[in-house]
């Protein structure tokens, strides 16, 4: 997503996507900007987990209970897209396009593959490839893309350890086989047709 949280520290003047700053007692600014006007702000004095745009969201694929017995018992009988499943926030939450795309590289499945059609052994993989890829893609920064920053102004530097995402026509990093891409759900999908099966 193209929004993000910044510390300003003056009374810098809000920007045009800059829609809302929440002054902290020490005088600092906590500002939201969100070009493509993608996120929210709620307020609540209930739960924020009890909130109907929060209480049906799938585990934190960082989680524990993000795993394999969840996704093969979550699949049967499913016959959408694997990465269709992977990107539900019903299913699991937060997982974007970019990581979708590198874990099911990374875990060897394709990702037009019917979710019931995996094996719990193969979610198994998949689980552990994906939280590899949010891990390092965190460490890293993020990925930037076009105008991402961190809160620190900072750009992410995942990007540079893409595999397939964005690389359509290159070769894989595995086999060289050139990257092939289509769409899955109105989303850019990008797969090594040999690796992927």
């Amino acid at each position: 997503m193209s929004g993000s949280l910044c510390i300003v520290k003056d009374n810098a003047p809000p920007g045009q996507h800059d829609h809302i700053d929440l002054l902290l007692e020490n005088g600092t600014r906590l500002r939201f900007r969100d070009p493509r006007r993608f996120g929210a702000w709620l307020w609540t004095d209930k739960p924020p987990e009890t909130h109907p745009l929060l209480n049906r969201l799938g585990p934190e694929p960082l989680s524990s209970a993000f795993n394999a017995d969840y996704l093969h018992r979550l699949s049967r009988g499913r016959k959408l897209p694997i990465k269709s499943l992977l990107m539900d926030s019903h299913a699991v939450a937060g997982v974007g396009n970019i990581y979708a795309n590198e874990a099911l590289f990374l875990a060897a499945i394709h990702p037009a593959r019917a979710a019931g059609r995996i094996s719990q052994q193969r979610y198994g993989t998949l689980v552990t490839a994906l939280k590899r890829v949010l891990s390092e893609a965190i460490r890293q920064g993020g990925t930037t893309l076009r105008n991402f920053t961190s809160g620190e102004g900072k750009p992410g530097y995942f990007q540079l350890s893409l595999s397939v995402y964005a690389q359509q026509g290159k070769p894989c990093p595995i086999c060289g086989t050139p990257i092939r891409a289509t769409r899955t759900a109105q989303r850019s999908t990008f797969y090594c047709p040999h690796c992927q099966r």
